[in-house]
């Protein structure tokens, strides 16, 4: 671990971690993917992995959620061990996963994609709350999957996850591809989210947009976790961002 990402621990509270990832490993068939990627979140925290396309953070998404299944190292969550759990256990011990796709399911309407998942814990978001949270999916309860624009798909995707009584959510680059307005209203989302009680990994390469609702950053390169930055503290690092980045 870099001395920046010792320090940033070391400011942190005594709070123990929600997640915490240790020498995560993960494979594509014969392809070595991550190289023992290392980061912890804190219950209520915002973190970002950060880093250009290619660098591991979706791997290590899927890693954690389990969807990987070529993987070692340690991942544990409220002190459980998840490493060797398949995704269905991994989902009923309180994680949920957004991913980029978004995975609408095109022959059903939005009312019916938002009631389709199980609920795995008590404590989701009831159908009213997520329509009050996304006003305009209210306006289209009725219309196919097909039918809704890119954020309007992402507004479902990611209220489809909340209704699973999950507290802990993966969001695989909600803003990519998105107008500046629907990115401004994720954002609200997600520090309404926070602001409820939940904790968020979010894998961003904006990362103005994620200075707007992270606490930390986590810099992803070659699959591996080579830098911490707290976010109180990423105007003394742009440059180097821009490095990591290649922005």
């Amino acid at each position: 671990m870099s001395e920046a990402m010792r320090a940033g621990h070391e400011a942190m509270t005594d709070d123990a971690p929600m997640l915490k990832v240790e020498n995560l490993e993960g494979w594509y068939a014969e392809s070595h993917v991550l190289h023992g990627v290392s980061f912890d979140v804190r219950p209520g925290e915002v973190v970002t992995l950060l880093g250009r396309n290619g660098a591991g953070k979706t791997t290590t998404l899927r890693a954690i959620m389990g969807i990987l299944s070529k993987r070692q190292g340690s991942v544990q969550f409220d002190g459980r061990e998840l490493i060797k759990l398949a995704p269905r256990d991994i989902a009923r011990a309180g994680i949920a996963f957004c991913p980029e796709e978004r995975g609408i399911f095109s022959s059903l309407s939005v009312d019916e994609n938002l009631m389709l998942p199980p609920q795995v814990k008590s404590g989701g978001l009831s159908r009213e709350e997520i329509l009050d949270m996304f006003p305009n999916l209210r306006e289209r309860l009725s219309s196919q999957g097909t039918k809704l624009s890119g954020g309007e798909q992402q507004m479902l995707a990611i209220g489809r996850i909340l209704r699973t009584g999950a507290k802990f959510l993966l969001l695989d680059e909600p803003t990519e591809g998105l107008a500046p307005v629907i990115v401004q209203q994720i954002g609200k989302t997600l520090v309404d989210l926070k602001a409820r009680g939940f904790t968020i990994v979010l894998v961003e390469q904006n990362f103005r947009f994620a200075a707007s609702v992270a606490d930390r950053h986590f810099v992803v390169e070659q699959g591996r976790v080579i830098d911490m930055i707290p976010n109180h503290d990423i105007n003394n690092n742009i440059e180097k961002l821009h490095t990591y980045l290649g922005v």
